[in-house]
C-alpha cells in the first residue's frame, strides 16, 4: 500500500477514579473472581460527574505535546473517535480545535465504536497521503460510564473512561503498511446504544443514553471474524503472521483476545491489551494499549505492528504500521 504518512507521537490519560472489582460486588450481584475469569478485567477508570470525553482528550493531548515535545498549532485536521461525545453537537474534534485555538483545521467525529481509532487512522492516511492534509491528530476517547446501564450486570462491569491521541505527519517514507475497513450492518442489533430513535430494534427503554450488547452473539462474531480479515490484511503485502513483533486488538475481553490468537496462530506473548486495567474503553483502547507498550519499553522504534479494532456497527479495520 502507498503511503506518505507516519505517527510521530502518541499522547494518553486516564480519569483519576479507581473502579475495582470488588466495588462493583457493593452495587450488584457478582463478585471478583467471576469478573476476572470471564473478561480479565482487574479494573477500570471512571470519569469525574463534571469530566467528559472533550476534557479527557485535552488531557491527552497535553500528554503527547509534553512528551515529544512537538508543536500543533499547523495541525490541519483534527478526527475524535467517540460514541461518548459530549454533545449531539458541537462535534469533540470542534470542541478540542477551539480549545487548542488551531484556526486552520477541519474537525470531525467518527461514530465506528470499537473500531474508530483505527477507522480514523485509515482516513488519516488517506488525507495525507493524498496531499489535501499534512498534519492530523487522530483520537480515541470515550467516557462510557456516562452511558452504562448499571442495572445490566452482564455488560456493566466491563466498561471504563480513557483517552488516547497520535499526531499523524506527511512523510515519504510512509509507515502505513496495509489498511482495511469493513462493517456488517445487518447485525449491528447484537451491540447499539438506545438514543433518539427506538424503532429500529423494536426497543421500548427510558428515553436515555444506554449501551445494550448481546454479549454472546458479539463474541461468536468477533472470534470467527477478526482471524479471517488478519489474514486477509496481510496478504495485501508481503508479510505474514510470523513479520509481525505486536499484535494491538480492541481490549474488548481477555478470553475473547485469547480465542483471537489462538484462530490466528498469533501469540499471546506478543499481544498487547489495556483492559485488565482500564476495561473496554471501545474506541480509546486500541492507543491506550499502544501507550502502554511504548512506556513498557515492549515496542520498539522499527517494530511492525497489527492494529486491529472490531465491535458496533458491527465495524471492524485494521492497521499495519512501522513504528517510530
Amino acid at each position: 500500500m502507498f503511503s506518505n504518512a507516519r505517527i510521530t507521537a502518541i499522547g494518553s490519560y486516564v480519569p483519576e477514579r479507581v473502579i475495582t472489582n470488588h466495588d462493583f460486588e457493593k452495587m450488584i450481584d457478582t463478585n471478583d473472581e467471576w469478573i476476572t475469569k470471564r473478561t480479565g478485567i482487574k479494573e477500570r477508570r471512571f470519569a469525574a460527574e463534571n469530566e467528559f470525553t472533550s476534557d479527557l482528550c485535552m488531557k491527552a493531548i497535553e500528554d503527547l505535546i509534553i512528551r515529544y515535545n512537538k508543536e500543533i498549532s499547523d495541525v490541519d485536521f483534527i478526527i475524535v473517535s467517540t460514541i461518548s461525545p459530549d454533545y449531539q453537537t458541537p462535534s469533540v474534534a470542534s470542541y478540542i480545535q477551539g480549545k487548542l485555538g488551531i484556526r486552520n483545521a477541519g474537525a470531525i467525529d467518527l461514530n465506528a465504536a470499537c473500531a474508530g481509532f483505527t477507522y480514523g487512522l485509515h482516513m488519516a492516511n488517506a488525507l495525507i497521503t493524498s496531499g489535501i492534509h499534512k498534519k492530523v491528530l487522530v483520537i480515541g476517547a470515550e467516557t462510557i460510564s456516562k452511558m452504562t446501564d448499571f442495572s445490566d450486570r452482564t455488560t456493566c462491569i466491563l466498561f471504563g473512561d480513557g483517552a488516547g491521541v497520535v499526531l499523524v505527519e506527511e512523510d515519504q517514507n510512509g509507515h502505513f503498511l496495509a489498511s482495511s475497513v469493513h462493517s456488517e450492518g445487518e447485525k449491528a442489533i447484537h451491540l447499539y446504544s438506545t438514543n433518539l430513535s427506538h424503532t429500529m430494534f423494536q426497543q421500548n427503554l427510558e428515553h436515555k443514553r444506554q449501551l445494550v450488547q448481546n454479549g454472546r452473539e458479539v463474541y461468536k462474531w468477533a472470534v470467527t471474524t477478526v482471524p479471517k480479515y488478519m489474514n486477509t490484511l496481510l496478504s495485501t503485502t508481503n508479510l505474514t503472521i510470523e513479520d509481525i513483533d505486536w499484535f494491538i486488538p480492541h481490549s474488548a475481553n481477555l478470553r475473547m483476545i485469547e480465542s483471537i490468537c489462538e484462530k490466528s496462530g498469533f501469540s499471546i506473548e506478543k499481544t498487547i491489551y489495556s483492559m485488565v486495567n482500564y476495561g473496554n474503553t471501545s474506541a480509546a483502547s486500541i492507543p491506550l494499549s499502544l501507550d502502554l507498550g511504548i512506556k513498557e519499553g515492549q515496542i520498539k522504534v522499527g517494530d511492525t505492528l497489527l492494529l486491529y479494532g472490531f465491535g458496533g456497527g458491527l465495524s471492524h479495520s485494521g492497521q499495519v504500521i512501522k513504528w517510530g
